[in-house]
This record gives C-alpha cells, structure tokens and sequence, in this order.
C-alpha cells in the first residue's frame, strides 16, 4: 500500500482491523487513556494530526509500528514485539484478569456545548506548537503576550493588599470591591441598585454560568444573538436551557435584528441576552434600539441579562449606554469587569449588578445566592483591586483615543481586510475584534473550520471561524487586532497571499 497521509494510514488499518472510530476510543479506555469522539474525527478526516503522544497510542492500539503509522517510514507495518524480559512482574487478582474496568464517558450535556475559541483548531495549533512552529495567535483577547501591561497602581496595591486577603470574603464579595461597583453602576444610571445586588466573580464568565443554571429548567428558552460570545450558549444549555438565536444584521452596522428578535419569543421564553458592545463583532447598540429591545422585553415579560464586559473601549466618540438605564420596571442583570478594560485578563475579576424590578427576580436571586455560597467567594486578591481601577487613572482611554495603539490597529486592519480581493469588513466601534465576510462562491468554501484549518497550515495564523460565534454560514471569522503594528502588517500580507491563491478543495 502507499505510503499517503497520515489520515490514509490510519483508515486503511483500522478496515484491514474492521475497527470503527467508537473501538479506538475503547480500546484506548482499556489502556486507562482518554480518546474524545471529536479528536478521532479530526484524525480520521485528516483534517487535524494528532500530538506526538497520541500518534503513540493509536499505533499500541492498532498493533502497528508507530513509525510507520507517523510517517509511512519503516519496513514493516507490525507493532515490534517488546522483550520478555522488558516485562514487570505483576501480580493480579483472578478478577482483576477477567474484568474490563467499565468507561466513563462525558456528559451527554456537552454534546451541544461548543466552544471553538478554544476548540479543535487550536488544538491543532497547538500540535504544531509542539513540533517547534511559531504561530500567531489571533484566535482569543488576551492583552498580556501583546505588550498591553496592568497599570502599576493596579499591581503596587494588589501587592500591598495581599496580607489582608487571606481567607475567604463574603460570598457577593469585599465591601469595598461591591462600594466601587455599585457608584460605578450609579453613574451609568442602573435605577434601584443596592449593596445586595452585586456580586463579584472570578471573571464574568463565571457569573454567566451561576445565572443560567439559577434561571433555566429543562425546557425554558433565552435569546442569545448570533453571531455571539459562545460561552452564553453553551451556559445555557448545560444549565438545561434552549438557546434560540436571533440576527445581528451585517448590514445594519450588526445591531440585532428586531423583528427576528421578537418572532422568536414563545411562552417558553424567558430572557433576553444582549452583548454590548459586541463580541465578536465590536458594535455599540444605539440607545433607540437599545430603547426598542426594552420595549421586546416589557411586551413579552422578559428578563434582560446585558454583557457589557467592554463598555470602556468604545472608540470614535461613541457613547455606551446601559439597557438597564432604560428598564426601571423590568428584572435587569449587567455584567461587567477588569479584564479588558485593565488588562488584567489572568487575574480572573468581573462582576453582575441586579437592577429594575428586584420584587419578581426574588425566587431568582435565592438561586443566585445559593450558588454564590457554594462556591464560597470569588477570589479575594483581585477583589482587592477593583476599587482602584475603576476610581484611578484610566490608561485605557489612551488606548482608544486617535494614535493610541488599539484605535490605530483597529483602522489598519479594518482597512487592510476590506483590501482583500473577496473580503469585507464592517469597522468596529468598540473591544478588540472585527468580524470579517468572506466571499464563500470565490473561494469555494463550505466548510469554515477546514478553511481556518487550511490558513494555519499555511501561513501559521490561527484565527476563529465563524461558526465558533454560532453563526450558521461558513462565511466569517474573528481576527484579534490586539498584536503591534509591524506584526498585523506581516499578517494582514500573509493573509492577502493566502486569499490570492486559496480554493477550498
């Protein structure tokens, strides 16, 4: 048989062996090693290779030389015999010789959960990573390995407060974490905050997951936009939920698109999501749709949950408005933190504030409270700092002004991608990320994951398909325009040869 690729080597034997992707799964269970349903796809499709330790087992489970199922390399395709003597002396019990130890398998609950920032792509980058090659990561917002540093008032006090953060906090979190928070959401005018109603989390990611599983029974629905940050829909579901979709409209600089919005509301609906300003798309919701949401939310008696992590980094004097400002009457849950805004990505502090109508949410906020308690508190060092980066010097502004790194990057690539034969860009108003269209019928593609798959391959640029944002067609992606001018310059050329020659197959 000939050599070909590593994919072609491992259906041929697992046919000559009459095997199917759920036997190498098994098979490696019963050597106490884990396979996942997705990773031997990936294999077998030849659309990822495997690690170095995992081509390993797939030749001890397969009986093959591992060289050979590598590399094609090797005179023989048969696993070689290991010495008698290589052989420990183990002593068994008679039912520890005839049982198979029985395999645990993950939840069904994940079967719908995905999570393709960090998914099979980056995994495959990783791989190559492995193997000595440099990639760019353009595929997630963090700050740090871009050159964006934590302002020094931020570290000097963490530093300073650290011996009086030992031990746990309360559960909602310090006091003066929670003061901070709660003038914060005063000056942006959430009616009907108090100290009771905000909670701190290790990140907002977190306070998403807790509200989803406090509000959700089997069954009840939540509008998630699409595209969106997929971590709300995957809460959603694992909490028990259906996540229904609605647009965001391209064409309408991505605001959502009111009329689906209010199509999709059934008796099953609870909730609203909005995320604003939006990832992956980096718009800013005008305040007469935020206004028109509202109105969607009180017709339907619906909660509004607001994702409005980046609300800092707006850009070309838009203006960020809080949708809980405009819903005094309605259940309201904001969420927001330092991450972004401070860059302060690793150090895992965000925070949600209960607004409007606190009477109807009380059964809701018991919810809250008992998971807040479970987890205890979130943690106490970044805790600690809120109240001084939310009140100090505000370096981010710097960043967002006309010449500051994160405006001018934004300019260059918005412009550099619409200059791309194929490709097309709305500019983005806020956060880190454009949303870029691909031309699908000129380069032939149907299948989003191999084309991000074929761009790291080729020019070693790791970038998120749209679909990972749970948009249904194969013809966007995110690109990060956080790394220094001369980086995104030799990427944004990458990217335009890539595009001049690529046909998906």
């Amino acid at each position: 048989m000939a050599h070909g690729t590593f994919a072609e080597r491992l259906r041929a034997t697992m046919g000559e062996k009459d095997l199917k992707q759920s036997d190498l799964i098994r098979l490696a269970a019963e050597r106490g090693e884990h396979l996942g349903k997705s990773q031997v796809s990936q294999y077998v499709s030849g659309k990822v290779e495997p690690r170095a330790n995992v081509r390993r087992l797939l030749a001890e489970v397969l009986g093959v030389d591992e060289g050979w199922l590598s590399t094609g390399e090797g005179a023989s395709r048969r696993a070689p015999a290991r010495p008698e003597t290589a052989r420990p002396h183990v002593t068994t019990t008679p039912s520890e010789r005839t049982t198979t130890m029985r395999e645990f398998k993950k939840s069904t609950k994940l079967d719908n959960v995905l999570y393709d920032v960090r998914g099979p792509v980056a995994d495959e980058a990783a791989r190559m990573e492995d193997e000595g090659t440099r990639i760019l990561k353009l595929n997630i917002g963090n700050p740090a390995p871009f050159g964006f540093r934590t302002p020094d008032e931020v570290v000097y006090d963490m530093r300073q407060q650290l011996p009086e953060c030992e031990g746990y906090s309360d559960s909602r979190g310090l006091f003066s974490a929670r003061k901070a928070i709660m003038q914060y959401a005063q000056i942006k005018h959430l009616p009907n905050v108090s100290m009771d109603g905000i909670y701190t989390g290790n990140g907002v990611s977190e306070l998403i997951q807790l509200c989803m599983n406090a509000l959700l029974d089997n069954g009840d629905e939540i509008l998630i936009p699409s595209p969106d940050y997929p971590l709300w829909t995957a809460c959603a579901t694992l909490a028990g939920g259906t996540p229904v979709h609605y647009l965001c409209d391209e064409q309408a600089d991505w605001n959502p698109d009111l009329a689906d919005m209010e199509s999709k509301v059934t008796s099953n609906t609870k909730a609203i999501v909005i995320i604003n300003p939006n990832n992956p798309t980096g718009a800013v919701y005008p305040r007469e749709v935020l206004e028109q949401i509202v109105e969607i939310a009180r017709r339907h008696q619906l909660m509004i949950f607001s994702d409005e992590i980046y609300d800092r980094l707006c850009m070309d004097g838009y203006e960020h408005v809080s949708i809980a400002s405009l819903a005094p009457d309605l259940p309201c849950v904001t969420f927001s933190g330092l991450s972004k805004s401070h860059m302060v990505a690793g150090y895992r502090i965000g925070w949600m504030v209960l607004s409007g109508n606190r009477r109807c949410m009380r059964d809701f906020v018991y919810g809250v409270n008992m998971l807040s308690n479970m987890r205890l508190c979130s943690n106490v060092p970044a805790q600690s700092i809120v109240q001084t980066a939310l009140w100090g010097y505000q370096s981010v502004e710097r960043y967002v002004e006309p010449g500051g790194r994160v405006y001018e990057q934004r300019n260059y690539v918005y412009e550099a991608l619409n200059a791309i034969d194929g490709i097309s860009a709305v500019k983005p108003k806020a956060a880190f990320y454009i949303f870029p269209k691909i031309d699908v019928k000129k380069f032939n593609i149907t299948d989003d994951e191999q084309f991000a798959l074929d761009l790291l391959h080729e020019k070693h640029i790791l970038i998120t398909r749209g679909g990972g944002f749970n948009w249904s067609e194969p013809d966007h992606f995110r690109i990060v325009y956080l790394p220094r001018m001369e980086v995104l310059r030799e990427a944004m050329g990458d990217l335009a040869d890539f595009f001049a020659h690529y046909r998906q197959a």
